[in-house]
């Protein structure tokens, strides 16, 4: 049986006090290792508090919340940023990079930030933009350089740790369809080496090409939790 990376337990996120707004309410979710899930919603459904909480940049009210049997939720700030940098990598729709640093700056900060010497985090991103095909980009600035080819970066900025769980919140949603097909190929040959992968993305058609389990919420509830046919479990091949 597939182990679970991560332990979601009646998770509930309120904003403003426990008479606020809810976000989540009563979210109960387990991912195995080597999942690619979709998380899908309409707008305010909780999509990105999920995130949020899943990658230690929030906590939630009540409800546990582990990653790796670590319970994030009982971490303190620095504990979390501490674990966030190592063991979660997270890529951002519009790409988050610094535009004083070059492409192959950028993406050596998380392990910099980990305390990796230079010397091994320069390594490290040198073999992640050959992996990802833009080794010529390593000393091009992120506003000299395609938004497809800036995704890439990102990924291998959120790679950089070597991380059990990568985030992805909307990845494609500010490329075009062409450089959005392009990053979702990576993320699928991603998880066929057995990457975990939680994506957020509003995106049917990407979400029914690429998931091998979709969870939607409604009103900050897990509406439904199918497996999807697109792309085997890589445990389960």
């Amino acid at each position: 049986m597939t182990a679970s990376l991560v332990e979601l337990r009646d998770v509930r996120k309120t904003y403003n006090g426990s008479q606020g707004s809810v976000a989540l309410d009563a979210v109960s979710l387990s991912i195995p290792e080597g999942q690619a899930l979709f998380v899908m919603g309409p707008s305010g459904s909780g999509k990105s508090t999920l995130l949020n909480i899943v990658g230690g940049l929030d906590r939630p009210s009540a409800g546990s919340v582990s990653v790796e049997g670590r319970d994030l939720g009982r971490m303190g700030e620095a504990a979390r940023a501490r674990f966030r940098r190592t063991r979660v990598g997270i890529v951002f729709q519009f790409f988050n990079l610094l535009n004083n640093l070059s492409s192959l700056d950028n993406a050596m900060v998380p392990a910099q930030l980990a305390g990796v010497r230079r010397g091994e985090a320069r390594r490290r991103a040198l073999d992640l933009f050959e992996r990802l095909g833009i080794a010529e980009l390593r000393d091009q600035y992120p506003m000299r350089i395609s938004g497809g080819q800036r995704q890439r970066v990102a990924i291998a900025r959120a790679l950089i740790n070597s991380p059990a769980l990568l985030l992805a919140d909307e990845p494609t949603g500010a490329l075009d369809s062409h450089g959005g097909q392009q990053v979702m190929a990576i993320f699928k040959e991603l998880n066929h080496g057995g990457q975990t992968i939680l994506f957020v993305t509003h995106d049917e058609r990407l979400a029914r090409a690429n998931a091998s389990r979709v969870v939607r919420l409604v009103d900050g509830r897990v509406a439904s939790d199918s497996v999807e046919t697109a792309l085997e479990l890589v445990n389960a091949r």
